[in-house]
């Protein structure tokens, strides 16, 4: 555990505010012209998996625990937690669903994640850039309808809504965005 200035903060840190464990969803330090600086973050507690809006000045500190990462499978999910499984060892570890809950619609069960420990104990899970999902529901295309970025929704394996081009079928294995659950292209 270090203290470190508000400026020195980056997103996924993890940090205590008001006695909380926090992770950093967002610290962006903002300049406005003729005013002093200030940061806003977007943090999110571990514990109750709240949003939380902060906004304070350059020079307040705070308290940034040390973190590790641990690729885990997920195996099932039972009593309000995601149960993970070290695929070495066969020990399971509980991550809450109140702390997954912007990643949640990505986690499918038998694949792998990059898990977040934070003083030895699982805090949330560190999801890739893209997932590859498969659709399950497309509307047909209407003929015609082919002037300009016209767009449908479809409905993928985790139960995701993505906005997809018109020639999107059923059973075909598209790339999804973590961050804006937008379409990338397919799998």
């Amino acid at each position: 555990m270090a203290t470190l200035p508000v400026n020195r903060i980056k997103k996924k840190n993890i940090m205590s505010y008001n006695g909380e464990l926090c992770i950093v969803l967002e610290c962006l330090v903002r300049t406005p012209p003729n005013n002093a600086s200030y940061v806003q973050m977007e943090l999110r507690s571990i514990k109750t998996g709240a949003k939380i809006p902060v906004r304070c000045g350059i020079g307040v500190s705070f308290e940034v625990f040390d973190n590790s990462n641990k690729s885990l499978e997920l195996s099932y999910q039972a009593d309000g937690n995601y149960v993970f499984s070290d695929p070495n060892t066969f020990e399971e570890f509980y991550i809450s669903e109140s702390s997954l809950e912007d990643s949640k619609e990505f986690l499918i069960p038998g694949t792998s994640y990059m898990v977040l420990f934070v003083e030895d104990r699982p805090v949330t899970v560190d999801l890739p850039p893209s997932v590859t999902v498969k659709v399950l529901e497309a509307p047909p295309a209407v003929k015609g309808d082919t002037a300009g970025n016209v767009q449908k929704t479809v409905v993928c394996e985790n139960g995701l809504n993505v906005n997809v081009p018109l020639f999107i079928k059923e059973g075909e294995m598209i790339k999804v965005s973590t961050e804006n659950k937008e379409y990338l292209g397919r799998a």
